[in-house]
């Protein structure tokens, strides 16, 4: 699994507004209709997006039906503007006249159920201005976001309940509500181990990350044969009061690197939904788990990956290209967050990167900016989202005691002009710009602490009074990567902070929600059925790319797929633990 992905600072700082500006420009509407069955309705939810550029743009369109299942559905809605006309569709057909637009599904897409996205969309042309379309009608209803009479008591409407069911009492911060839930599976690993009872007694999360994986699977390559449901009737066993899931599948996932590549075309955000979400949601929505505080982490890289891997960059993919165009990422996550946000026990934590990932100035602004607009798109707007994760299945140090980034620092090779050198600080200061965008000021933030401690011989007591502010920095920080852009089995790391609640302000729990010893990526092809690739990154001799600007990669040898079990890294991890074991 690849988590870890350095911009290069250099090209990180330059062409924002092509990549993220216009295209997150968001309008949403939401109307009600009665249907036509009795003690049913109907309604829908459409998010818009555009990305510009002189003379034309390219159109996202997400629709969520909310009432009765459809077999086919029509979209209509009016350009603001004569100027504005469509050139190209995709999973749509459309025709136009005037300001007059109509797209309808194809043969392929056409049906639709309740709670279910299709993601149409367009490109266009326009002169003078591209305001976006006011309001929207799917099959003749206006979309709203109700389900629900608007001439009726709004009291009495189920959905102006930010957290869903009404009767559960939903916390400010479920790590905060007792013992988190122990996976066996990973428990019995780490015990296998000499040395691993110190630390087997750990919670960590549960990785579903494919479709099979949430029945279970009979695979002892990757995760483990136990699936969601299982997981969740051992966490009652337990008496835990959480428990922590990584909801990983979207489609085309991980566009900017191979080892974490998913089962899903680009395309297939229908799958995504009714294969992999629904079911997924239906699970944690049973009774029998009401009393657990469930928790989600949504979609590892995806949104960031959209900010620095796209466009003219130096660092960017075309598969990245696609999934900007096709806006699944952006879709996917937001039906996620609509169908799990609704059961009033589950947490939503979205996944944020981390400081050597976003941590320059317009990475910084443009990926808050992308995160408030996408969550804003959802059904509940800011209340669906509770907190972001930065550093997941990553590296970087939680603080940097020995250096502070300024003028001079900022200089280095290592700093790289970046405003940030450790993930105490990053995610302090993100969860700040977050709130000042919508997001409640109780927003809590998680940091992945499972593999970022860098202790043993080689970790530093003290600040380096060297003269070159290269010897100074690398001598000094805690982080012993060659570079900020390694992220596969890093040789030398440790296990940094223990999970633990509300450790700083703002900051809900550290977390370990990559279970130590579950590999990154394997360090040569090793073909599986899983959808995993070979990464280069993963492989100790390789000698790098613009994203860890042509460093050597830092990854240990003979590592197994993403997700397997690698005793030699599980035992580096403990043996380099800081604090120590």
């Amino acid at each position: 699994m690849r988590f870890n992905l350095l911009p290069g600072a250099k090209s990180t700082r330059l062409r924002r507004g092509l990549v993220v500006g216009a295209a997150l420009a968001l309008t949403s509407g939401t109307v009600v209709a009665v249907a036509n069955q009795a003690m049913a309705a109907s309604g829908c939810q459409v998010t818009y997006t555009t990305n510009d550029w002189p003379g034309g743009f390219t159109a996202n369109v997400a629709i969520t039906n909310l009432g009765d299942s459809l077999s086919s559905w029509s979209l209509e809605f009016d350009f603001p503007n004569s100027s504005q006309q469509i050139t190209q569709a995709w999973n749509s057909t459309y025709t136009q006249s005037g300001q007059h637009v109509t797209l309808s599904n194809t043969a392929w897409n056409g049906s639709l159920g309740t709670n279910a996205t299709t993601t149409p969309g367009f490109n266009g042309s326009w002169s003078g201005s591209n305001p976006a379309p006011t309001s929207f009608t799917l099959n003749g209803v206006a979309c709203t976001g109700s389900t629900t009479d608007p001439t009726s008591d709004p009291t009495t409407d189920p959905t102006t309940d930010p957290t869903g069911d009404p009767n559960v009492d939903h916390v400010d911060n479920p790590y905060a509500s007792g013992q988190g839930y122990i996976n066996p599976e990973w428990k019995a690993k780490a015990e296998a181990e000499s040395g691993g009872s110190r630390v087997s007694d750990n919670p960590t999360a549960v990785w579903i990350d494919r479709i099979a994986a949430i029945e279970g699977t009979d695979d002892s390559s990757s995760n483990g044969s136990m699936g969601v449901r299982d997981h969740l009737d051992e966490a009652v066993s337990q008496g835990a009061a959480y428990i922590q899931f990584v909801i990983y599948d979207l489609p085309g996932r991980d566009c900017a690197a191979l080892a974490s590549n998913g089962e899903l075309g680009p395309e297939e955000i229908g799958r995504y939904q009714t294969e992999y979400i629904d079911p997924i949601a239906a699970i944690m929505a049973d009774s029998a788990y009401a009393d657990l505080q469930i928790i989600n982490i949504i979609e590892i890289d995806s949104l960031p990956n959209l900010i620095t891997n796209t466009g003219d960059r130096e660092t960017a993919t075309d598969a990245c290209d696609v999934m900007l165009a096709n806006g699944n990422y952006v879709a996917g996550v937001q039906y996620a967050l609509n169908k799990l946000h609704a059961i009033g026990n589950v947490y939503n934590y979205v996944d944020a990167a981390h400081h050597g990932w976003i941590g320059w100035e317009d990475n910084f602004s443009a990926a808050a900016e992308l995160f408030a607009s996408t969550v804003q798109g959802t059904t509940a707007g800011f209340a669906s989202v509770d907190g972001f994760i930065t550093n997941t299945a990553n590296y970087s140090a939680l603080s940097e005691p020995y250096i502070t980034v300024n003028a001079e620092t900022k200089l280095s090779s290592w700093i790289d002009w970046n405003l940030y050198n450790d993930e105490s600080t990053f995610a302090t200061a993100f969860r700040s710009e977050l709130v000042s965008l919508g997001f409640d000021s109780g927003l809590g933030m998680l940091i992945d602490t499972s593999r970022n401690g860098w202790g043993g011989s080689d970790r530093p007591t003290g600040a380096s009074s060297a003269s070159d502010v290269d010897t100074m920095v690398n001598e000094s920080r805690i982080d012993r990567r060659i570079h900020k852009g390694n992220w596969c089995n890093q040789s030398g790391a440790g296990l940094g902070e223990r999970p633990t609640a509300s450790p700083a302000s703002g900051i809900d729990a550290y977390v370990w929600v990559k279970p130590p010893g579950e590999s990154d990526g394997s360090s040569e092809l090793i073909p599986n059925d899983e959808g995993k690739g070979f990464d280069e990154m993963c492989d100790p001799a390789y000698e790098g790319n613009p994203r860890n600007q042509d460093n050597l990669s830092g990854a240990l040898p003979n590592a197994p797929i993403s997700g397997a079990w690698f005793s030699a890294q599980f035992q580096e991890l403990m043996a380099n633990a800081y604090p120590a074991l």
